[in-house]
C-alpha cells in the first residue's frame, strides 16, 4: 500500500498535507507525533473512514495493490473488509457472544454455514491469541472478557474476513502494562500474515514493533524513516526534539 499526496480536509481546513508514504508489506509502521498532528486523521483516510465524517473529504491518492482506493466506482465496504481497523478502546458488542462478535463481518455479507463459521472464529481467535481462553466459553457475553481480551476479541472480529492491512488506533493507550505486553508480541506475530499501521504516542512501543515510523507534526509529514534510524540517527531536527522529548 502506499499513499501519494494524500490531504485530508476538514471543510476548509487540512488535517494532515501531500503525504507521501508507502507501507510495506507485512511489516509494521508506526505513526508517531503530538496530539492533534494528524495521526488518526492519517490512519482514518487509508481505509475511507472519513466518508462517514460530515465535511470531510480526501484528495490525493491511496492505493492498495496499485489501486486507488478513492476512484470512481470504489465501494467502501470492501474496502473496509480489505483494510480492517481496530480502535483505540476495545469495541466488543458487549451483549453479543464471543463467537457471535468474531463473525459478526462475515454474517453480514451472507455467510451462515456453522461449519464455516465455527472455523473462521477458531482461526481468528487463534490468530487472536484469545482461543485458548475462551474456547469453553463461546456463548459468554463479550463484555464479560477483560479489558485486554476484549481488545484481543475486537482484533479477532477484524481478522476474521482475512484482511490484508490492519489499521490499529493506539491499540494499548486503556490496557494495563501485562496486556500492552500481549498486543505487542501479538501484533509481530501477526505482521507474518498481515501488513500493520498503528497510530502510537508511546515511543518505546514504537521502537519495540515497528519497522517503519513515520513522524508528523501540526499535519505534516516531517519525516519517514526505518524505525532504527529514526531513533538513533533522525534526517530532521524536529524529529529529534519529538523523540528525546524536547516538545510533544
Amino acid at each position: 500500500m502506499e499513499t501519494r499526496n494524500l490531504t485530508v480536509y476538514y471543510g476548509k481546513s487540512a488535517g494532515v498535507k501531500d503525504v507521501s508514504i508507502p507501507i510495506y508489506n507485512k511489516q509494521i509502521t508506526a505513526l508517531i507525533g503530538p496530539s492533534g498532528c494528524g495521526k488518526t486523521t492519517f490512519l482514518r483516510a487509508l481505509n475511507r473512514m472519513h466518508d462517514l465524517t460530515r465535511g470531510a473529504r480526501v484528495s490525493g491518492q491511496a492505493l492498495l495493490d496499485g489501486h486507488d482506493i478513492y476512484a470512481p466506482k470504489v465501494d467502501p465496504v470492501t474496502i473496509r473488509r480489505r483494510i480492517g481497523m481496530v480502535f483505540q478502546k476495545p469495541t466488543p458488542f458487549p451483549t453479543m457472544s464471543i463467537f457471535d462478535n468474531v463473525v459478526a463481518g462475515l454474517k453480514l455479507v451472507g455467510i451462515r454455514k456453522r461449519d464455516i463459521l465455527n472455523e473462521v472464529a477458531e482461526r481468528a481467535l487463534t490468530q487472536a491469541a484469545l482461543w485458548e481462553e475462551v474456547k469453553d466459553r463461546l456463548r459468554s457475553p463479550g463484555g464479560s472478557l477483560s479489558g485486554g481480551q476484549q481488545q484481543r476479541l475486537s482484533i479477532a472480529r477484524a481478522l476474521a474476513v482475512e484482511p490484508e492491512v490492519l489499521l490499529m488506533d493506539e491499540p494499548t493507550s486503556s490496557l494495563d502494562p501485562q496486556s500492552t505486553m500481549r498486543i505487542e508480541e501479538l501484533m509481530s506475530e501477526l505482521k507474518n500474515q498481515v501488513t500493520i499501521v498503528i497510530v502510537t504516542h508511546n515511543m518505546q512501543q514504537a521502537t519495540r514493533i515497528s519497522d517503519h515510523t513515520a513522524f508528523f507534526f501540526v499535519g505534516d509529514l516531517i519525516e519517514f524513516n526505518p524505525t532504527s534510524k529514526m531513533f538513533t540517527n533522525p534526517d530532521q531536527q524536529r524529529t529529534e526534539e519529538y523523540i528525546t522529548g524536547r516538545f510533544g
